[in-house]
């Protein structure tokens, strides 16, 4: 195996073993047998893909390192609205499993991790019924665990209401991050000394402009967790007819040729 690699073979028998409506949940006009997740040519499209470094143009100050699974596009983007907005909850899984391929890069190797997913708010968890985040987490660990990383998770911040993104500009949602996590006071000491000797990543399912990664290491930082870097599934990549590997205002970069 390479370094910080783990086999993604079995990808395709996972989303085929999930109890899942009869639709693709990549390409959504594929009908499928009732335990399949995916239609062949989507989870190929999964498979296919490889964490790669992927950067906001331009990135915040304190943005650690951050490494994608691919683009918000294609199946990768629908997999994820699927999950996140229609209510396909059993995709967790497969999607932790893919997150914990990019842990497996952002952490550069084999080596005790500790997992810190990105808050939802209250707000949120309601509207998706549950914590879509952690879940994704949990799995990921799972899979780590599986392949011989000592690893653990740990939610040391909470996330207070704030203003929809979509209606912000990139000023605005940099404001709106500084303020939208607070420490778990009771929970610090804890996390403390269960990040000493590990490698800390913090997980989001999608980057744009980099904003909130930076928000939620700043504030570990601040409390004595030390972040290595940010494991995301997918980067945002805004366009004015740039080509492939190219970024503009407040698009993400993929230096090392992430697919897009």
């Amino acid at each position: 195996m390479s370094r910080g690699t783990l086999v993604l073979a079995d990808i395709w028998a996972e989303l085929a073993d999930l109890v899942l409506p009869a639709e693709c949940a990549g390409c959504r006009g594929t009908r499928l047998p009732l335990r399949q997740g995916a239609c062949e040519n989507c989870a190929a499209a999964l498979r296919a893909l490889r964490p790669a470094p992927a950067r906001p143009t331009p990135a915040p100050p304190g943005l650690p390192e951050c490494v994608a699974l691919g683009a918000y596009q294609g199946v990768l983007r629908e997999m994820l609205l699927s999950y996140k907005e229609r209510g396909r909850h059993s995709l967790a899984r497969p999607l932790g499993m893919l997150l914990a391929e990019v842990v497996a890069e952002a952490a550069g190797g084999r080596r005790p991790v500790l997992l810190v997913p990105v808050p939802a708010t209250a707000r949120a968890v309601r509207a998706r019924h549950g914590d879509h985040l952690r879940r994704l987490a949990r799995h990921a660990a799972v899979r780590l665990h599986g392949s011989g990383w000592p690893v653990a998770v740990a939610s040391p911040l909470r996330a207070l209401p704030r203003p929809d993104s979509a209606t912000l500009d990139s000023a605005g949602r940099a404001a709106a991050a500084a303020g939208a996590f607070r420490p778990r006071g009771r929970r610090l000491a804890a996390v403390r000394r269960l990040a000493a000797g590990r490698t800390v990543v913090v997980l989001d399912d999608i980057v744009t402009t980099g904003v909130t990664l930076t928000a939620v290491a700043r504030l570990l930082a601040g409390a004595g967790i030390g972040v290595r870097a940010a494991a995301v599934l997918a980067a945002t990549v805004r366009r004015s007819g740039d080509r492939v590997g190219g970024s503009d205002r407040n698009g993400v970069s993929f230096p090392d040729g992430i697919r897009t």
